[in-house]
C-alpha cells in the first residue's frame, strides 16, 4: 500500500463529496470557493512524524529504594501485567515521567507535555497512589482525573485495573478507584455514591453534574472535602468557550471542596507551540495557570 496514494485517493473523494452539494450561482463567488477547496482549505497537507525514542530515567525499584514513592510500588507498577502472568516485569520509566514524579512531590502544579504513546498517564498516577498508600485508603476521594472524552476513562480504567487489581487478592488492591462519566447504570452510580474510591475518573460535564445534584453532593463532594489531586488529561482540548467553562469549572470544584491545598496536573501532547524550548515552556505555563487559576512554573 501507497500511504501518499491512500491519502491523495481519500482526499479527492472527500472534496468531490463536499462539492456534490455546493450550488453557487454567482460566478465570482463560484470561483473563489472553487480555488479555496483546490487549494486545499479543508484538508491539511499530510503530516509526517518520526517516532520519537525517549530517554530513560530509573526504574520503579529504583525510586521505591531512594525513597521518592512507597515502598508497595515495586509491586503495583510492573510492566506486562496479565491475568496469567500477575506479578509482571521490572517497569523501567522514561526520563520526563521520573522529572514529573519527582516534582509531584514538592506539592508543585505541574504540566507534561511529551509525545502520544510516552506514558503520559504514569506522570500523574505513580505519585496519586503513592500519595494514598502514605495517607491511606479509604479516607475519602483523594484525587479526580477528568477527561475530555468517555473513551480515554474507560481506557485509563483498563490501565489501572491492569496495576491496582493485578496481582492482589480477589483483585482488591491497596488502593481503590471508580469511573464516573454516566456511562453507569442506576446500581453502579449507588455504589459509587455508597462506598466512594480513593480516585475517581470522570468528565467535565459529569463533574459540574457532581457538584450541583443534591445526591451526588451528600455522597461524592462530602467525601471529596480537601481533595490533593485534580488532573486534566488532554489539556489542549480545553480551549476557547469550552476552555473558559472549564476554567470556571476549576474555580468550583477548589470553593466546594475546600481544597485549600489542591495540586493541579496537566498533561497534553500537543500543547506547546512555537519558539525556543523557554518560549514553550512559558506560554504553557500560562495557559495552565489560566485553566487552574494557580500558579504553574515554566519548568
Amino acid at each position: 500500500m501507497n500511504v501518499f496514494s491512500l491519502r491523495n485517493q481519500l482526499v479527492s473523494d472527500y472534496s468531490g463529496y463536499i462539492s456534490s452539494f455546493i450550488q453557487i450561482r454567482d460566478r465570482q463567488i463560484k470561483e473563489y470557493v472553487d480555488q479555496q477547496l483546490a487549494s486545499g482549505l479543508l484538508w491539511p497537507d499530510a503530516l509526517i512524524q518520526l517516532n520519537p525514542a525517549f530517554q530513560p530515567g530509573l526504574r520503579i525499584d529504583e525510586l521505591v529504594d531512594e525513597g521518592i514513592i512507597h515502598k508497595a510500588c515495586k509491586v503495583i507498577f510492573r510492566r506486562n501485567k496479565s491475568e496469567e502472568n500477575p506479578a509482571g516485569e521490572y517497569l523501567q520509566l522514561h526520563k520526563h515521567q521520573e522529572d514529573a514524579i519527582r516534582i509531584a512531590q514538592t506539592g508543585k502544579n505541574y504540566i507534561l507535555t511529551t509525545g502520544t504513546g510516552s506514558g503520559k498517564s504514569l506522570a500523574y498516577i505513580i505519585p496519586i497512589v503513592d500519595h494514598v498508600l502514605r495517607h491511606g485508603s479509604g479516607k475519602g476521594t483523594q484525587a479526580i482525573i477528568v477527561y475530555p472524552m468517555n473513551a480515554l476513562a474507560n481506557s485509563q480504567m483498563g490501565e489501572l485495573r491492569k496495576f491496582l487489581s493485578l496481582g492482589f487478592p480477589d483483585g482488591k488492591g491497596p488502593v481503590t478507584f471508580e469511573r464516573y462519566t454516566g456511562q453507569e447504570d442506576d446500581e453502579e452510580k449507588k455504589r459509587i455514591m455508597s462506598h466512594p474510591p480513593d480516585i475517581l475518573l470522570t468528565n467535565y460535564v459529569m463533574l459540574e453534574l457532581i457538584l450541583t445534584r443534591p445526591e451526588e453532593r451528600k455522597t461524592l463532594v462530602n467525601a471529596a472535602q480537601g481533595l490533593r489531586f485534580l488532573v486534566l488529561d488532554e489539556l489542549h482540548t480545553y480551549r476557547g468557550r469550552q476552555g473558559a467553562d472549564v476554567a470556571m469549572l476549576v474555580r468550583r470544584v477548589r470553593n466546594a471542596l475546600n481544597a485549600t491545598n489542591l495540586q493541579c496536573i496537566g498533561t497534553s501532547a500537543t500543547l506547546a507551540g512555537a519558539g525556543s524550548l523557554d518560549e514553550q515552556r512559558r506560554d504553557v505555563a500560562e495557559v495552565a495557570s489560566i485553566l487552574f487559576g494557580d500558579k504553574v512554573q515554566p519548568e
